[in-house]
């Protein structure tokens, strides 16, 4: 009696589990009928045996029930179908699939390798278009019945078999290569979504089918749009979908099969060809498309989309065309002290609306181009040579950390479906602070405000040319820079201890978000200890050498404090006069200032240099009359000093004159009658002359010039002359020069004197002195 129990135990048992054994392809699928009934109220379990591991445990009852590449779903006859992904090696083993209190089974699974199913497919197609797809199966099946399903929402459907021929679906066979294509006429929004196509194996009690998977996608084209922009300058597409705010949106390239859609959750990588930013507003229903830099190569036909459903799309076709002209793209610097006021000033076809806008940096709009209010615009006409154009200026005053950064400014134009923004300008606005001047051997803080919605990102100092993209030199390390990071007050502070004068230089204060933020500086100047003091007279030429350290931008600077020496950010040259000339020496590290003709004015405090600078102290004196007379002096000079000396040996003649007049003890008019007619010779006398244009420098000797005055030996002549020669000595290098006296002998006459110099010439003119006889 036991043994007749246990044996109907067994019976039971073996009548309620059944065991049966399937083949797959590595990188294929697997559909298999269990041929047993969903049972809708009770829990489906599925596990692996060796090794032990639950795949599915339910305790709801749905159509569909999905744990990863597994899925156990009833189909149309409320059978219980059993769908598995992507098979690999690792799936091979043996299975148990048990629906709670009515069946279990046990499935073993043979995984082989073979090219067959490795590949799943993407197919897209236009709305009323024919989709064609082929689905490849091994050798091992040629013989077997070729099947199509198609994924629904809770199940997997049959289309087409031997049996069942669904409209608008057809299949031909290439038995000889192992594949049979597949047809769709006429396609329809419906029709997208994901196919199973493969060979059917029936195995009376269950049948499974080894498979293909392909991925239909229907597009439906609502219309053109042609565009066209500059090579190299920004581009701002605007794709409308009012009626799909919410629905994903993409944009992508026809030429590749639109295999790469661009979404606004991937950020910042390059289509091909080209770096572009998206930003879905799903407020308004509009994907924003921002072209940093157009390139040859992104021209083209793009599809600019909406995915409404998982594989239904709507798009507008667009048709990329780019011009060159020589006068775009702009692209411009402006700096600007921080509080201050800046003018932009952009030129655009006059039948284009203004668009002017500003790259957003911390991800609030995706790194877009956000617009900028049309209030701050003002707008100005204007003409060109070839086309009218209008000219626009905007204005920012009070500027703050957070208006640093890139602008454009450009041309909008709208059609049905897109807007269209070519960007021809591009501005960089940085900000500056006032430089910091100090002198080696001290400290120097270098102050950063920066917008607070950084507050948390890392800090840094940077030295030199400091873009993203053009990066010459790394943030400054160096163990006397310390940072302090106030975040109350949104500044940090860069403190360097023990300047030199390599510290001097650009410095940058970088904040590090997903892109390093570079647009405000300041100028460390660091006056060397090597003070320069010189001194020199009027007429007088001078050379002054000036150290620098390769940089680019040096200048020679006269101002009272180095720091005036800085405006805008830009090192000026304050002194512009033909009589300065620069002459640069870059191997020996130092560039050469020539000044020529100094004059008074010239004196002054000059800063030298680049960013470590030099001070130089210039001392220019007037010329006095041993100055003007020195050696070294030009030649104008020496030939005012002959003039000077000439003057005063013709005023030591007048002199001598009237000494000999007083000394005469007779009067005038008793030498006027008599008889024989000479006059005295008293005032005939040698006198001594002093040369003192040739006076020694380096002694005390003093050269004497003779002065002879004959008497006239005729008394009645009127023109007869007392004549007075001053001669130099006879050395050739001095020329002879002549002063002369005239006595007039007429009485009215007596006192008139004439003393003439010529300023230009190294000789003297006649100078008279009359007397009436």
């Amino acid at each position: 009696m036991k043994i007749l129990l246990i044996f109907f135990t067994f019976y039971l048992i073996s009548a309620k589990v059944r065991c049966f054994t399937v083949t797959g392809y590595s990188g294929g699928s697997l559909l298999l009928d269990s041929g047993k009934p969903w049972f809708s109220d009770s829990d489906k379990y599925m596990a692996k045996q060796y090794p032990r591991r639950t795949i599915i445990n339910s305790k709801k009852h749905y159509k569909w029930i999905n744990e990863g590449r597994f899925t156990l779903f009833k189909n149309n006859e409320g059978l219980l179908m059993i769908y598995i992904r992507d098979l690999n090696k690792h799936d091979a083993g043996r299975y148990w699939i048990d629906v709670e209190h009515f069946w279990s089974i046990s499935m073993v699974l043979d995984v082989k390798e073979d090219s067959c199913c490795k590949v799943s497919k993407r197919v897209m197609v236009n709305v009323g278009e024919t989709a064609s797809f082929s689905c490849e199966y091994s050798q091992n099946h040629i013989n077997d019945d070729k099947i199509i399903f198609k994924e629904e929402k809770a199940s997997i459907e049959m289309i087409y078999n031997r049996w069942k021929k669904k409209e608008r679906f057809s299949i031909s066979d290439k038995k000889n290569k192992n594949v049979f294509s597949v047809k769709i006429t006429a396609v329809t929004p419906d029709d997208g979504g994901v196919y199973l196509c493969g060979v059917w194996i029936n195995r009376r009690s269950y049948s499974y089918s080894v498979i293909n998977t392909v991925h239909l996608h229907i597009s439906t084209k609502v219309g053109v749009s042609r565009a066209s922009s500059y090579s190299g300058s920004g581009l701002m597409i605007k794709c409308e979908h009012p009626q799909y705010k919410t629905r994903p949106k993409y944009i992508c390239k026809e030429s590749d099969g639109c295999s790469e859609k661009k979404n606004p959750e991937v950020q910042n990588e390059r289509m091909k060809n080209g770096d572009v930013s998206l930003y879905d507003d799903t407020r308004a229903g509009v994907l924003m498309v921002f072209f940093r830099e157009l390139k040859a190569a992104d021209e083209g036909t793009y599809r600019c989309g909406v995915k409404v459903s998982d594989y239904t799309e709507i798009f507008t076709e667009l048709q990329l065309r780019l011009r060159h002209d020589v006068k775009y793209p702009k692209s411009v610097t402006e700096s600007v002290y921080l509080h201050g006021k800046v003018n932009f000033t952009c030129q655009i076809p006059e039948a284009y609306e203004v668009l002017f806008c500003k790259e957003d940096d911390n991800h609030t709009y995706n790194h877009m181009c956000r617009n900028i209010s049309s209030s701050k615009v003002t707008h100005m006409s204007g003409s060109s040579e070839r086309n009218e154009e209008r000219v626009f200026t905007v204005s920012i005053s009070n500027v703050s950390v957070r208006d640093a950064g890139v602008y454009w400014c450009g041309a909008e134009t709208r059609d049905t479906y897109l807007t269209f923004i070519s960007l021809t300008t591009k501005i960089q606005l940085n900000l500056i602070m006032p430089p910091v001047v100090r002198r080696e051997g001290e400290s120097a803080e270098i102050i950063c405000p920066y917008d607070s919605i950084y507050k948390s990102k890392p800090k840094s100092l940077c030295k030199g040319k400091c873009s993203t993209r053009d990066r010459n030199e790394n943030e400054t390390k160096t163990d006397r820079l310390t940072l302090k990071d106030d975040v109350s007050t949104s500044v940090f502070t860069g403190t360097i201890t023990g300047l030199t004068a390599e510290d001097a230089g650009k410095y940058w204060c970088a904040v590090t978000s997903e892109t390093e933020l570079n647009y405000l500086y300041t100028h460390l100047m660091v006056i060397v200890n090597e003070e320069l003091n010189l001194t020199k007279y009027e007429g007088d030429d001078v050379s002054i050498q000036c150290k620098h350290h390769d940089e680019e931008q040096k200048s020679f600077c006269k101002a009272h404090q180095a720091s005036v020496c800085v405006k805008d950010g830009v090192s000026l040259e304050t002194v512009r006069d033909d009589r300065f000339s620069f002459s640069d020496e870059a191997s020996a590290g130092v560039f050469t200032v020539n000044i020529t003709d100094l004059r008074e004015e010239d004196s002054g405090i000059y800063w030298c240099g680049a960013h470590a600078i030099t001070e130089v102290n210039l001392e220019v004196k007037k010329t006095g009359f041993t100055g003007l007379c020195s050696p070294g002096v030009s030649d104008r000079i020496i030939v005012f000093c002959v003039c000077v000396t000439l003057l005063l040996m013709g005023a030591s003649v007048l002199f001598f004159y009237k000494y000999i007049k007083t000394r005469d003890p007779h009067p005038l008019t008793d030498r006027t009658e008599t008889s024989s007619g000479e006059a005295s010779h008293a005032a005939c006398d040698y006198e001594n002359i002093r040369d003192v244009r040739q006076r020694s420098l380096s002694g005390t000797e003093e050269t004497v010039l003779y002065s002879t005055v004959a008497h006239p030996t005729d008394s009645s002549d009127p023109h007869d002359t007392l004549y007075s020669t001053v001669q130099l000595p006879t050395n050739p290098s001095d020329g002879l020069l002549y002063a002369s006296v005239r006595f007039q002998k007429h009485k009215e006459s007596f006192g008139d004197s004439q003393v003439g110099f010529n300023n230009e010439e190294l000789y003297s003119q006649y100078s008279t002195v009359s007397r009436s006889t």
